[in-house]
């Protein structure tokens, strides 16, 4: 199993309805992770930054990002545009990060 790290950014304000819609994620979606081998994904806020962390443990090596052609992710990602910076295709504007160090 491998770890994935990320960062994407908020938009100001929208910390709360952030939360709401992830609190009511889709079952679809959900289902699409665990089936892509995408396990353990939490996310993370800096408030002052508004800027996202996230990681998730992946079986394969696929990450949640990976899934852009799939209809569930575009409808999702589609949903969340107006409150996350994204790219033109609505995809969360999402940069990988390094590790640099880890201790079990």
């Amino acid at each position: 199993m491998r770890k994935y790290a990320f960062k994407m950014k908020l938009k100001p304000g929208c910390k709360e309805e952030y939360k709401r819609r992830h609190n009511e994620i889709w079952p679809e979606l959900k289902e699409l992770l665990s089936k892509s081998g995408i396990h353990d994904y939490t996310i993370f806020i800096d408030e002052e930054t508004n800027i996202l962390f996230a990681v998730q443990f992946m079986e394969q090596d696929i990450s949640s990002q990976d899934l852009s052609t799939n209809p569930v992710v575009i409808k999702w990602w589609k949903y969340m545009a107006d409150i996350m910076e994204t790219n033109s295709d609505f995809s969360p504007l999402s940069l990988p990060l390094e590790i640099v160090f880890h201790m079990d």
